[in-house]
Protein backbone atom coordinates (compact mmCIF):
# COMPACT_ATOMS: atom_id res chain seq x y z
CA UNK A 1 0.00 0.00 0.00
CA UNK A 2 1.16 3.31 -0.75
CA UNK A 3 0.88 6.54 0.96
CA UNK A 4 -0.16 10.00 -1.80
CA UNK A 5 0.74 13.37 0.08
CA UNK A 6 -0.49 16.32 -1.63
CA UNK A 7 -0.52 19.82 -1.14
CA UNK A 8 -3.01 22.38 -1.33
CA UNK A 9 -2.53 25.88 -1.77
CA UNK A 10 -4.94 28.66 -2.29
CA UNK A 11 -6.93 31.71 -1.58
CA UNK A 12 -10.28 32.64 -2.54
CA UNK A 13 -10.80 36.60 -2.54
CA UNK A 14 -14.22 37.43 -2.20
CA UNK A 15 -14.72 41.22 -2.94
CA UNK A 16 -17.44 42.56 -2.08
CA UNK A 17 -17.03 46.32 -2.47
CA UNK A 18 -19.83 48.34 -4.37
CA UNK A 19 -18.42 49.31 -8.30
CA UNK A 20 -19.64 52.10 -9.37
CA UNK A 21 -23.75 52.38 -9.61
CA UNK A 22 -24.49 49.86 -7.04
CA UNK A 23 -26.80 50.96 -4.31
CA UNK A 24 -27.32 48.30 -1.33
CA UNK A 25 -29.98 46.47 -0.66
CA UNK A 26 -32.66 48.42 1.66
CA UNK A 27 -35.88 48.64 2.89
CA UNK A 28 -38.06 51.78 3.09
CA UNK A 29 -41.47 52.85 2.94
CA UNK A 30 -43.05 49.47 2.13
CA UNK A 31 -40.64 48.62 -0.30
CA UNK A 32 -37.40 46.25 -0.11
CA UNK A 33 -34.47 46.28 -2.30
CA UNK A 34 -32.13 42.86 -3.46
CA UNK A 35 -29.57 43.89 -5.77
CA UNK A 36 -29.38 40.61 -7.60
CA UNK A 37 -26.10 41.46 -9.64
CA UNK A 38 -24.50 44.94 -10.15
CA UNK A 39 -26.77 46.09 -13.12
CA UNK A 40 -29.99 44.53 -11.37
CA UNK A 41 -32.63 44.80 -7.96
CA UNK A 42 -35.48 43.10 -7.27
CA UNK A 43 -38.20 45.38 -6.01
CA UNK A 44 -40.45 43.65 -3.11
CA UNK A 45 -42.80 44.20 -0.75
CA UNK A 46 -41.59 43.44 3.07
CA UNK A 47 -43.94 40.20 2.70
CA UNK A 48 -41.71 39.02 -0.04
CA UNK A 49 -44.12 39.37 -2.90
CA UNK A 50 -42.09 40.80 -6.04
CA UNK A 51 -43.62 43.96 -7.31
CA UNK A 52 -40.72 44.60 -10.32
CA UNK A 53 -36.87 45.15 -11.10
CA UNK A 54 -35.13 48.13 -11.41
CA UNK A 55 -32.24 47.51 -14.28
CA UNK A 56 -29.13 49.89 -15.05
CA UNK A 57 -27.89 50.49 -18.11
CA UNK A 58 -25.26 52.71 -19.87
CA UNK A 59 -26.45 54.69 -22.27
CA UNK A 60 -24.11 57.55 -24.45
CA UNK A 61 -26.00 59.94 -22.77
CA UNK A 62 -24.82 58.33 -19.02
CA UNK A 63 -26.43 56.10 -16.74
CA UNK A 64 -30.07 55.47 -16.89
CA UNK A 65 -32.39 52.91 -14.35
CA UNK A 66 -35.01 50.92 -16.46
CA UNK A 67 -37.97 50.15 -13.83
CA UNK A 68 -40.23 47.01 -14.58
CA UNK A 69 -43.30 46.22 -13.16
CA UNK A 70 -43.92 42.68 -12.73
CA UNK A 71 -47.43 41.46 -13.50
CA UNK A 72 -48.31 38.43 -11.81
CA UNK A 73 -51.41 37.43 -13.27
CA UNK A 74 -49.90 37.75 -17.22
CA UNK A 75 -46.44 36.67 -15.87
CA UNK A 76 -44.84 39.23 -18.00
CA UNK A 77 -42.58 42.71 -17.10
CA UNK A 78 -44.41 45.98 -18.03
CA UNK A 79 -41.41 48.50 -18.63
CA UNK A 80 -43.02 51.79 -16.20
CA UNK A 81 -40.30 54.20 -17.85
CA UNK A 82 -36.27 55.00 -17.61
CA UNK A 83 -35.04 57.43 -14.94
CA UNK A 84 -31.47 59.20 -14.35
CA UNK A 85 -31.57 58.46 -10.72
CA UNK A 86 -32.37 55.23 -9.14
CA UNK A 87 -34.56 56.51 -6.28
CA UNK A 88 -36.61 57.82 -8.91
CA UNK A 89 -37.07 54.53 -10.40
CA UNK A 90 -38.30 53.27 -7.43
CA UNK A 91 -40.62 55.86 -6.95
CA UNK A 92 -42.94 54.04 -9.29
CA UNK A 93 -43.72 51.22 -7.36
CA UNK A 94 -45.16 52.92 -4.02
CA UNK A 95 -48.24 53.20 -5.93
Amino acid sequence: MSVVEHSFEYMTILDFAPTAGTRPARSTEGIATIQLHDDLWRITRPDGEVLGYVECRATPAGVRFLAKRMLQRQRRFLPVGEFWDFDAAMECFRY
